[in-house]
């Protein structure tokens, strides 16, 4: 008798694809004192795509040379981040609902030298960016120009003049290993005329504008070619309130 069970499908790296559909229930898990809750959720979609369908990071090579780096420089929310760790199986569901105890390696911020797979200790506006550019000049000093480095930061943090520098440096510098995910959820102080992906143009960034919760125009944005530039994509979701 043929055995016609289906195998369990695979992701972008050959392993285990996780189930998109169990990442509420992971987000549930945590049920602590979350001040920051909209802007964990304002990063779930996209967060989720990267993880599954771009970043080239497993547990077993978080600590590889030739990973990607992911930074999330909007750590001030990171139940979303937490959750899609845990998908993909850097750390067990069993920490979730201790989030943000005393004693529980989930933070209210995440810290590296605690949580699986976070590369750098991040919750401070406008710090993820300058810390993405830095990385990147490291790996090209080491002669690794294969790793991709990205990082998500907030709209907000746009108001920061530490990002502007790091913006203004990136484009002439043809840092193309550079991705930079601005979640946008219409909370910066001061906005950009013309909007954000102007910003990053201006200063010699390829950069792009997508919905935020339309998976595959996400990952469209995620993989487009950008040779020689420093790659920005914009991903607007419903204002915060």
């Amino acid at each position: 008798m043929t055995n016609t069970t289906a195998a369990p499908p695979l992701d972008h790296r050959g392993a285990p694809a996780p189930d998109r559909q169990d990442l509420a229930r992971l987000v549930a898990l945590m049920t602590g004192d979350e001040k920051h809750a909209p802007a964990a959720h304002s990063t779930l979609d996209a967060l989720w795509v990267l993880y599954s369908r771009v970043l080239r990071v497993t547990p077993a090579s978080a600590d590889a040379p030739g990973r990607d780096r992911f930074l999330l420089s909007k750590g001030h929310g990171p139940m979303a981040y937490y959750a899609v760790l845990a998908a993909h199986g850097f750390f067990g569901e069993e920490l979730l609902p201790g989030f943000g105890t005393y004693g529980s390696p989930l933070g209210h911020h995440p810290d590296r030298l605690l949580v699986p797979g976070a590369e750098i200790g991040s919750g401070s506006l406008g710090h993820g960016l300058p810390l993405a550019v830095g990385t990147v000049l490291g790996l090209r000093a080491q002669g690794l120009t294969d790793p991709r480095v990205w990082v998500l930061i907030g709209d907000a943090e746009l108001d920061e003049g530490s990002n502007h520098e790091a913006i203004a440096h990136a484009g002439p510098a043809g840092l193309e290993q550079l991705h930079t995910l601005v979640i946008d959820n219409a909370s910066a102080t001061h906005g950009w005329p013309g909007g954000i992906a102007s910003r990053f143009a201006s200063a010699g960034w390829a950069a792009v504008t997508v919905d935020g919760r339309d998976h595959e125009a996400l990952y469209a944005a995620f993989t487009a070619p950008h040779p020689g530039k420093p790659l920005a994509v914009v991903a607007r979701v419903e204002p915060k309130n």
